[in-house]
Parts: structure tokens; sequence; C-alpha cells
């Protein structure tokens, strides 16, 4: 059997200066709370809860200091942290944070904001908080439609388009080119700001090109973690035989040798160790 291991799997820069600076932290201070899940992987989590890490649901939970996870949050509850005085430790990913400084410079500029990404996703939440009230987020293809009504109805004539640093570059494009179809004879003045990060953009591709090349294609990482799932789905597309798991335990070795050709590729937010784990496993069908 061949094992093929996606250069580009596991922590992205954003997720281990969140996960490395929170282990320091706790190192000095285990009294310290973050607000929602630091980043998305139930391993990653216990360890740190191990450590001290108490984890909140809202602002108004936090007692002194409060990490803000690499997601980020909503522009709101840096202002009710202040109120409370309790001190942000401020790990939002610096590609999130450049997101939402974009927003601002251009609401202040007058624009309407398109922001694609999912809706439910933490990242999408903070970021539109950010995009003032002509904004609109869209997260497939049947949103173009109304996003693209309520610009018009807003008599704005220029619009920009953000993206979820996460979201399907794929997708993406496909949006972009519907808006583009639409907007070209309203007289608008369009401007599209490519911020999928690039490490989210290289793991996509990497993980199609592996996919086309092996019988059996597994994804490592958190089932709820956006990055991953996007992961899944181009694996699925190439490859029938293709998995998601959260460790190498959920693995049944026997149904796995009658593949000659294996791919893994491993989410944003899985530790190495995981992938370790995961290889080592394998190399017992070797």
């Amino acid at each position: 059997m061949e094992i093929i291991i996606g250069k580009t799997a596991g922590f992205c820069f954003g997720v281990a200066n969140a996960v490395n600076k929170t282990d320091k932290l706790l190192d000095e201070n285990n009294n310290i709370c973050c607000l929602g899940e630091l980043v998305h992987n139930k391993q990653v989590t216990k360890e740190l809860e191990k450590k001290g890490l108490k984890f909140i649901d809202s602002i108004s939970q936090a007692k002194k200091d409060v990490i803000i996870r690499a997601h980020g949050e909503k522009k709101e509850t840096y202002f009710k942290a202040k109120e409370m005085g309790v001190n942000v430790i401020d790990l939002t990913c610096p590609k999130v944070t450049k997101i939402h400084k974009i927003a601002e410079e251009y609401v202040s500029k007058g624009y309407y904001i398109l922001l694609v990404g999912n809706k439910n996703h933490p990242e999408t939440i903070g970021t539109i908080s950010y995009c003032g009230d002509n904004s609109y987020i869209i997260e497939d293809e049947d949103d173009v439609k109304e996003a693209l009504q309520d610009l018009y109805k807003s008599k704005i004539k220029n619009a920009i388009v953000l993206a979820q640093t996460t979201f399907s570059l794929d997708k993406c494009n496909k949006i972009i080119d519907l808006i583009e179809d639409d907007i070209k004879d309203k007289n608008i003045e369009l401007e599209i700001k490519k911020t999928i990060c690039d490490a989210t953009k290289l793991r996509q591709e990497e993980t199609r090109k592996i996919s086309l090349q092996v019988d059996m294609m597994i994804i490592l990482g958190g089932k709820h973690s956006s990055n991953t799932n996007k992961l899944y789905e181009i694996a699925k597309i190439n490859c029938n035989d293709s998995i998601l798991i959260e460790t190498h335990e959920e693995l049944d070795l026997k149904k796995l040798e009658k593949y000659r050709k294996i791919g893994i590729m491993a989410g944003a937010s899985t530790p190495q160790k995981s992938i370790d784990s995961l290889v080592e496993m394998l190399k017992q069908l070797c």
C-alpha cells in the first residue's frame, strides 16, 4: 500500500498562532476563558481544557481575562468587554482581522458589501458586524439574486465582494461570476477582494490533486470545521471512497486492506500528532 500525505495538511498560521499563544498563557495563568471554541477541533479543545482553559458562550460570562478565538468576534463584543472592564486577549487570525479593516474602510466610503461565506460560521458572523447596514451574506448561488436585489434597492453605485477566509474557492468563483454577470448592465462599480486565505486555496488544490491519484481519500479533522468539510466535498468529487474522520480510532484496518493507494489531507485545525497517529496506523498495512 502507498500512502500520500498532503504537504499542506494540518495547522495553518492563524490556528498555530492561537493555539501556541493560548498554551503559553495557560502556563502562567490557568484562570483564563475563551469566547467560543478556540479552533474547531475536539482534540485541541480537550487538551486546552485539561490545562485550565474555560470556554464561555457569551462575553457577559467573562470575568477578568478572555481570549478571542482565531475566527474573530463581532464588533460589539469588544465594546461590551470594555464596558465590563474585561481584558481581551485577541487571537483572531491576522487574515480575518484584515478583512474586518477592509470592511470598515469600504463602509466609510459608502460601499455596499457582499460577503461570501457560511451564514452560521463564527468568522462570517464576526465579519458581517463590520460591514454596516448595507451588506448581505451570500452562502450559495441561490442567495445571489436576493443579495443583488437588495443592492439595487439601496441605490448605491459602488459595491465590494469579500469572502470568508476558509470558504470554498470553486464555490466563491461561481458566485462571483453570477454577480458580475447580473451587475454588468446596472451602472454599478464592482470591486472584488480575494480574501480566501492562501493556505485554504493551497490545501483545497492539493486535496483535488491527491484525490485524483488514489483509491481512497481520508480527510482528517473536526466534523464541524468549515474548511475540513470543504476538503471532504472536494475529495468526494474525484474519489468515491472518501471519508471524514476526527481521529485514527474511527478507522477499521481490515476494511482498508483492499486499497493500494490512500491519500491523506487534514484540516487547518488538525494537530500534527493526530496526522502522525493516523499515518502510523496505516503503516501497519504496508
